[in-house]
């Protein structure tokens, strides 16, 4: 027996281990911080699992290896992929897989040069930067353009797929973007799916939730909204779902800074006198309804209307 081995503990108390790590403080955050998303918390718990029983093996003195932990998060925007990925790479941290646990959030732009050369020290940059913690690459599948044969994606492709392999003890990748053009971009690059171990889907939040998130903004930026505010903004993620170019929360977001516009220029309009902090923190169902979402809606049910009719 190895004086290694001869020093291993006999057993492991796994719960001691995740309380010790600090990873329950990000997994409550990631909790607390994000609304819905129940499948995506799910497989974050999986994988936290199963990282804790790796180390515990290694501390039993039983075969162990490094884990492969590049990632594919697929899903609309306006989901939490990159907030999720922060806290993914907090968690890795924690656990001890990483060195720094920061992450680095980059788009095709940021790895792809515009001519001969530019590409291997641009890409090269980028990774380090992102080594000891995470790299996040957003709509992944504009890295390699075929249809231009000017284009010099293939050569960041092949040097991440090399650092992917030979440093996956220092670094994490996860790729992210729309469903089906992810699927068709692992078709395209099969070097890339044989390195991905964890796929992660990320769903629609639904009306309910939506609505919940506007809360959760309104609350953090110390604003309220009437009863028929509240009315009003549920009708409006109804009709903004329907419509093109929704992002989830992105658009909720989007949403309530427009209604915050609109607020201030009704109060400056309309004011004669002082006002009280409950006057400047309150959205009127006029702040919402001024959208142009509900005009829309309205033209769409008024053509619906006089066809039926």
């Amino acid at each position: 027996m190895t004086e290694e081995a001869a020093a291993a503990p006999t057993t492991i108390d796994l719960r001691a281990e995740y309380e010790s790590s600090g990873a329950r403080e990000v997994l409550e955050e990631l909790d607390r911080e994000l609304i819905g998303l129940k499948p995506v918390k799910d497989r974050i718990r999986e994988t936290a699992a199963l990282l804790l029983v790796e180390k515990a093996r290694q501390k039993l003195g039983l075969a162990h290896g490094t884990p492969t932990l590049h990632m594919s998060f697929t899903g609309n925007p306006g989901t939490g992929k990159t907030t999720v990925a922060l806290k993914m790479a907090g968690l890795l941290h924690r656990l001890g897989y990483v060195r720094k646990g920061h992450l680095v959030s980059v788009t095709r732009d940021d790895l792809v040069g515009q001519y001969i050369g530019h590409t291997a020290p641009k890409t090269k940059d980028v990774l380090k930067r992102a080594m000891g913690g995470v790299l996040f690459i957003d709509e992944a599948y504009y890295l390699y353009r075929p249809d231009n044969e000017r284009d010099y994606g293939q050569e960041a492709i092949e040097i991440l797929l090399q650092v992917m392999e030979n440093n996956r003890d220092d670094l994490v990748v996860i790729l992210a973007g729309y469903a089906d053009r992810m699927e068709n971009f692992f078709n395209s690059n099969p070097g890339f799916r044989s390195r991905i171990a964890h796929h992660i889907e990320f769903p629609d939040y639904t009306d309910e939730e939506l609505h919940r998130i506007a809360g959760h903004m309104l609350e953090e930026q110390n604003y309220r909204l009437t009863k028929e505010a509240e009315a009003a903004l549920t009708d409006y993620i109804s009709l903004r779902r329907a419509q093109p170019h929704f992002a989830n929360a992105r658009s909720i977001r989007n949403a309530l800074d427009r209604a915050r516009l609109r607020q201030a220029n009704r109060l400056f309009s309309a004011s004669t006198g002082p006002l009280d902090a409950a006057a400047l923190s309150t959205l009127t169902a006029e702040d919402i309804r001024a959208s142009r979402v509900f005009q829309g809606g309205l033209e769409s049910e008024r053509r619906r209307t006089e066809v039926q009719a």
